[in-house]
């Protein structure tokens, strides 16, 4: 289990977060209700439909998912290579897609979107080559995860938001000693 260093929010504030975010999933999914085969999507304010699209945060144009989360990626994984696994995972959460998925939404947005194939056979959106990631610490609507470094079974990742504006984010103000991870 990753031990977490440097962290201001508390564990109390992550378990009322994730709450909050359970409720509100089950108050869309009441909401939902149409024939579409099971693939309803979340609105979003930004432009684009389906699995991902953008969305201006803290003045940057980012991708973001169905729930309006921030996308992130580290260049670590460039080229499709997933080390993002386990304890990591539990921090940042792969974006599952198709490639049906990624097809549309490269269409829809304009951008260079794909899927890779993980370690547990799911397949991942990515974005130019890198997979994508929420991350579970923050909401809807925010960028507190641009910029965040953190290690993972010997690995250092330096994640940045996924720009639709080209490539990825600033790496500003929130990088810090992250995560350490006994894995």
């Amino acid at each position: 289990m990753p031990v977490v260093q440097g962290m201001t929010r508390s564990i109390k504030y992550s378990v009322t977060a994730a709450f909050a975010v359970g409720v509100a999933a089950l108050v869309l999914a009441a909401c939902g209700g149409s024939n579409d085969d099971g693939n309803a999507t979340a609105a979003s304010s930004g432009s684009g439909s389906g699995i991902v699209s953008t969305e201006s945060v803290d003045g940057m144009n980012v991708l973001v998912d169905t729930a309006g989360k921030t996308l992130y990626s580290a260049n670590v994984e460039k080229g499709g290579m997933i080390r993002c696994t386990d304890g990591c995972t539990s921090f940042w959460k792969p974006l599952d897609a198709t490639a049906k998925q990624s097809k549309a939404a490269s269409a829809d947005l304009g951008v260079k979107l794909g899927v890779v194939k993980r370690p547990d056979g799911a397949q991942q959106l990515t974005f130019k080559g890198k997979p994508l990631y929420t991350f579970t610490e923050e909401g809807s609507g925010e960028l507190q995860g641009d910029g965040f470094t953190d290690d993972f079974q010997g690995t250092h990742f330096e994640w940045s938001a996924a720009t639709s504006g080209g490539g990825s984010g600033s790496g500003g103000s929130n990088s810090s000693s992250g995560y350490s991870s006994p894995y």
